[in-house]
């Protein structure tokens, strides 16, 4: 980024990057809508030459990302496009800031949300794709990392880097890309990969209908928020659970699908139909009794009815139980995780992510570490504890931090931080909850930590030198989840100034690169669990 200026110092609004080049500086202020007052912008850098080598993205797809995004517009539960550019090297896109993180890193794994909650975030998304598909784009990508929060705790739908058009002035087209996610993909996205001869790279099949593809991955994402997990590693016949469901039209062996409301099952079958042709489509979900429920989070008007009530039901439901062994997915991947190339014969026997990697989303631990050469980059980075103007009530403790519930025996949220909360993000903070404080010296702090990761059976190689004094140590954590899909992160290890109640302490954040949420935050709990005569609690 070496050609990109520093901001001006003067900005009539802030842009959540490092550096942004003065035309493009001007191009997002000229975008500035007049009503909008002291914004807030992300901006996404790509770099097109390391895309399209190592990301497996055509400079066609750059554009077209652009492109739709712009096309669809606003829409409340959906991010807001503002201005793009480029020069040489990098493409960025200036958006709206989804500052409220990710959705799917405050729900626990393997637990879930409650069903209120549940049907709250799953109207908004619909209501988000129903109003991208009126636009004639279709996402092809929805899943937990693409679900964002605003800062009041609506849900925000993101990252148009595999979107396609599928109709347009009143013509549809079928779509033939592989793409997608393993555990979100619909069975007809593999099976048109399938049908693609290697050697031309041409469809031989009928492709597929991308709106239908969308709505197969949101009742996905309905599952795994009632459940925290997914229903299957892939939906192919290498995946025991996605047989047992093909096999099976009104219930399933999967112990899983019995944790569900009743009420949900025609609505999860309907929505998740491997047969298209009985797909339910949008209108067909909206009609559903399940849909249409009462719902005592909701005002008549659609809207979040108790934001902090909601904001402390989902801070309460995160635990972590020192009692515990530490779990394993309920997901296993039972082929190797290479891999595959998307143009090969072989290419269904393990389905792939087909996104290019992504850097960190924390803006100022991108500050503190070294560059990353990368295919994207700062796309809709989150907020920090350690950035000045996170929210703490006056004269607050360790124990009002919003991490720190999950550690204690009874989790619930500080009543001083609910007193003195006023919106939806001052109780469930953008940051990562991935993070525990440590009590014990650096020295055996990296023991437990490197411990665990060998038991867990990660690689640990040495941290590199960090020359901020406040930064003891960094790990970078590459692997697999247990559904074979990548997971990548960084364990950053810092001093944290406790005052005169704690003493100096070190705070230990996970800070996820690639990977889906639940299962970022299933080995954060794993390492927690594993590392638990250095976790500092308050009171215990």
């Amino acid at each position: 980024m070496s050609q990109l200026d520093p901001l001006p110092a003067d900005l009539p609004f802030r842009i959540v990057s490092k550096t942004i080049g003065r035309g493009a500086y001007a191009s997002i202020k000229k975008a500035i809508p007049p009503t909008t007052t002291n914004p807030v912008f992300a901006v996404k850098f790509i770099h097109k030459t390391y895309a399209v080598k190592h990301g497996r993205i055509s400079a066609k797809q750059i554009a077209m990302e652009v492109s739709l995004h712009s096309h669809v517009g606003q829409h409340p539960n959906i991010i807001e496009w503002f201005a793009t550019g480029e020069d040489s090297i990098w493409r960025w896109i200036a958006m709206e800031y989804a500052s409220g993180g990710d959705l799917f890193d405050k729900i626990e794994a393997d637990v879930g949300v409650s069903e209120d909650i549940a049907h709250f975030y799953f109207l908004q998304l619909i209501s988000g794709i129903g109003y991208m598909h009126s636009k004639g784009v279709s996402h092809r990508d929805i899943k937990p990392e693409n679900i964002l929060l605003s800062e009041n705790g609506d849900l925000k739908i993101a990252d148009f880097g595999l979107a396609t058009l599928f109709e347009y002035q009143g013509k549809t087209k079928l779509a033939t890309t592989m793409c997608g996610s393993p555990p979100y993909i619909a069975p007809e996205v593999i099976s048109c990969a399938r049908t693609t001869d290697p050697r031309t790279r041409a469809s031989k099949g009928s492709g597929y209908a991308a709106d239908l593809v969308d709505l197969w991955s949101c009742g996905v994402v309905l599952f795994v928020l009632l459940v925290g997990n997914t229903p299957w590693d892939e939906p192919t016949a290498s995946s025991w659970e996605f047989n047992e469901y093909a096999a099976n039209s009104t219930a399933s062996a999967d112990s899983l699908w019995e944790r569900l409301p009743s009420s949900t099952l025609s609505l999860l079958r309907g929505m998740m139909s491997i047969d298209t042709t009985k797909r339910f489509s949008l209108e067909m979900i909206r009609r559903h009794p399940w849909y249409t429920r009462k719902n005592p989070l909701l005002t008549p008007e659609g809207r979040m009815a108790d934001p902090l009530g909601m904001a402390a039901k989902m801070l309460e439901n995160l635990h972590i139980d020192f009692s515990q062994q530490p779990a394993a997915s309920q997901r296993q991947s039972q082929y190797n995780h290479d891999k595959m190339d998307v143009d090969s014969s072989e290419a269904v026997r393990k389905v792939s992510s087909s996104q290019p990697d992504t850097p960190i989303s924390d803006p100022f631990f991108e500050l503190e570490r070294p560059v990353r050469v990368s295919a994207v980059a700062a796309s809709q980075p989150v907020s920090n504890n350690t950035v000045p103007g996170h929210y703490l009530p006056p004269n607050s403790s360790l124990a009002d931090e919003p991490s720190m519930s999950q550690f204690t025996s009874v989790p619930t949220v500080s009543l001083s931080l609910t007193q003195h909360a006023r919106r939806f993000q001052d109780i469930v903070p953008a940051y990562s909850l991935t993070r525990f404080f440590s009590h014990v010296s650096p020295a055996l702090l990296a023991g437990l930590l490197g411990a665990a990761l060998h038991t867990l059976n990660i690689p640990t190689p040495s941290p590199p030198v960090c020359e901020n004094q406040e930064t003891v140590s960094w790990i970078k954590v590459k692997t697999t989840d247990g559904r074979g899909c990548s997971l990548n992160g960084d364990i950053l290890v810092e001093r944290y100034d406790g005052g005169s109640e704690v003493g100096q302490l070190l705070e230990v954040r996970f800070v996820k690169i690639k990977g889906d949420p639940l299962e970022w935050r299933r080995l954060f709990k794993n390492v927690v669990i594993l590392c638990k005569d250095g976790v500092y609690v308050p009171g215990g």
